[in-house]
């Protein structure tokens, strides 16, 4: 009776949940499925560990409970008071780690409802052989697994649920227990990562060094130095002294060029104000250039007026100015002189992936470089590389894009490479190459300076990339 209770109360709090998501992040609630099945594993997970729990100390069994049930409460508590006072208003530091508390919490929490699941898939699969087995045999059915344990936990032939002999004859564990302890101590681990994730490795920055040959490149132009950044998520940065670290790298690697290939806020431009001055210092012999990411535009807030959305991204563009970067939208600039050029090309965000804005216009952004030999584009979305750059615009030598984060979790090895982002994203880190008839075609994918989401990175690791370009002239 208490179990159903416990679920209706739990369903009607995902109820709440739902409207409280529809109310505040209208974006967000395709995913709400998603998050329920969520919140089910962890009622699921938590009802498999009842039991031990409450076989321990008085102390102990509460002080677990409240843990255990911490992040939901936060999670829960934190959705009803953004309906009064948005997310956007949060101090980021607190919003950051809060967000990415629940988050690592919830992770491994399913991480371990995984091997639960599968545990009980074993008895499952056991509790059926056995009944079957005896049913081909004429006997009378016992409803005790194979291992000597019936199914609902009770004492038999000398064996325990917990997989434990009642006699004095030592200890056993079942193979269920022992996958359910394998599921804990692995959640366990992946919790440790993650929040190690968080502490140490969200920035500690690394510095790709990149060489590209790009054919027709004016001789003027070789050897010339350009830093990509990308996604700073502004919102999500908790230290002032970090950023000036980037600015101090940037710079200490006298560029000729600095590209931002997008995001640089999470949700709203006044994530960024209190970096205006120091984005401000960034230095480049020949110039900064910057293009918009999808979370530039202020689409993931519900505003209050069109007119408040537009305003949003009218200081964004004031921003860039006010920090002398040039923001590129669907338009080119074109260096050097006389038959000696280069054209640096920036589209607004465009991404093969539906629920990721289309607003790029790259046949409107290269209008007149048709007669420039080599052409860099910045697109923030590296799926528009393979779905429109080198099918309709074989001209185009290199591409820098950003976006993907590397999903700020992987292993990056010297001949081996894995993250969840391979799944989602055909280009999703490093340097890609394609040969046509007409020439050569790059992309680089930067993994980003900020995370979203995710406070940390865990095996992919913040970057600055420094691309040096070579004539074959």
């Amino acid at each position: 009776m208490k179990k159903t209770i416990y679920i209706i109360i739990f369903l009607l709090l995902i109820a709440v949940s739902y409207f409280i998501t529809a109310s505040v992040y209208p974006r967000y609630t395709i995913y709400f499925p998603v998050f329920g099945l969520i919140l089910l594993l962890d009622l699921y997970l938590w009802f498999s560990l009842k039991s031990r729990i409450f076989n321990l100390s008085p102390v102990f069994s509460y002080t677990l409970t409240i843990l255990y049930w911490l992040p939901f409460f936060a999670l829960l508590i934190m959705s009803i008071i953004s309906v009064f006072y948005h997310f956007r208003f949060w101090d980021p530091a607190i919003y950051t780690y809060l967000t990415g508390v629940i988050l690592i919490t919830y992770l491994s929490k399913i991480f371990s409802a995984i091997f639960f699941f599968i545990a009980d898939i074993v008895v499952v699969i056991r509790f059926a052989v056995k009944y079957l087995k005896q049913k081909k045999h004429k006997k009378p059915f016992n409803d005790q697994t194979a291992n000597g344990q019936t199914a609902n936990g009770q004492t038999v032939n000398g064996q325990t649920a917990n997989g434990q002999t009642a006699n004095s004859q030592g200890k056993k564990i079942t193979r269920a227990r022992f996958i359910q302890n394998v599921g804990l101590f692995s959640g366990g681990i992946m919790l440790s990562g993650l929040a190690i994730g968080m502490v140490k490795w969200a920035h500690d920055f690394r510095l790709k060094n990149i060489y590209i040959n790009l054919p027709g490149l004016p001789r003027c132009f070789d050897g010339l130095k350009i830093v990509q950044i990308s996604d700073l998520h502004l919102g999500s940065w908790s230290s002032y002294h970090t950023l000036e670290e980037v600015i101090r790298e940037v710079n200490g690697l006298d560029p000729d060029m600095v590209f931002f290939t997008g995001d640089i806020v999470n949700f709203t431009t006044g994530e960024a104000g209190r970096y205006e001055e120091l984005l401000g210092k960034i230095e480049a012999k020949r110039g900064i250039y910057a293009i918009l990411g999808n979370h530039d535009y202020g689409d993931y807030v519900n505003w209050d007026s069109p007119e408040a959305k537009e305003q949003n991204f009218d200081d964004l563009v004031e921003l860039y100015k006010r920090i002398g970067w040039r923001l590129l939208r669907n338009e080119n600039e074109i260096l050097g002189s006389q038959d000696e050029q280069i054209a640096i090309i920036g589209v607004e965000n465009w991404s093969a992936i539906t629920r990721f804005p289309r607003y790029g216009d790259l046949e409107k952004a290269m209008n007149g470089t048709q007669d420039i030999p080599v052409k860099i584009l910045l697109s923030h979305d590296p799926t528009h590389w393979d779905e429109e750059v080198t099918k309709k615009f074989k001209d185009i030598d290199l591409t820098l894009s950003g976006h993907t984060h590397g999903f700020q979790f992987g292993v990056e090895l010297k001949d081996f490479r894995w993250s969840p982002a391979q799944y989602m994203y055909k280009h999703w880190a490093g340097l890609y190459s394609v040969t046509n008839s007409h020439k050569p075609q790059y992309l680089y994918v930067n993994r980003g300076l900020g995370n979203i989401g995710y406070p940390g990175r865990v095996g992919i690791w913040p970057e600055i990339t420094l691309i040096t370009l070579r004539s074959d002239q």
